[in-house]
């Protein structure tokens, strides 16, 4: 379910990966058939290849077990590619909303963290994903 080797039944904590320690905590998570799953920094540690397996594994849980997940993170990969709405702790305040619609306030901070150069680097991957997808459909 969660993608992890049989073989890793039988290590000790200390001898899996990063990731494989990861997805052993998620799998952990899951057996307890929560409606809500809580994921803090999940992506935290894990290099990029591994950061997006871990955020196309949340999206295909998400889907086929109905979960409502909730998830703290500072990476913007993640952010931009698994979130429906995002909250933002700023001013002593919450403000939620899609990435959209965040963008759209005219909040100084807020236009900052998500238009500064990690943003742009998400963004300008996506532009770059989108239009070698349209090359292959020509």
């Amino acid at each position: 379910m969660v993608g992890l080797d049989p073989s890793a039944a039988h290590k000790l904590p200390s001898e899996l990966s990063g990731g494989m320690r990861k997805r052993a905590s998620l799998a952990r998570a899951l057996a307890l058939d929560p409606e809500i799953l809580f994921l803090d920094e999940p992506t935290a540690g894990l290099d990029p290849i591994g950061a997006a397996e871990f955020d196309h594994l949340i999206l295909d849980l998400q889907r086929s077990l109905g979960l409502t997940v909730v998830m703290i993170t500072h990476d913007l990969d993640s952010l931009f590619a698994i979130t429906d709405r995002i909250s933002v702790l700023i001013h002593k305040g919450l403000v939620t909303g899609t990435i959209p619609e965040l963008l759209a306030l005219e909040d100084p901070w807020i236009k900052q963290y998500f238009s500064g150069p990690r943003a742009r680097a998400v963004e300008t991957a996506k532009m770059h994903t989108e239009s070698d997808d349209l090359k292959q459909l020509d």
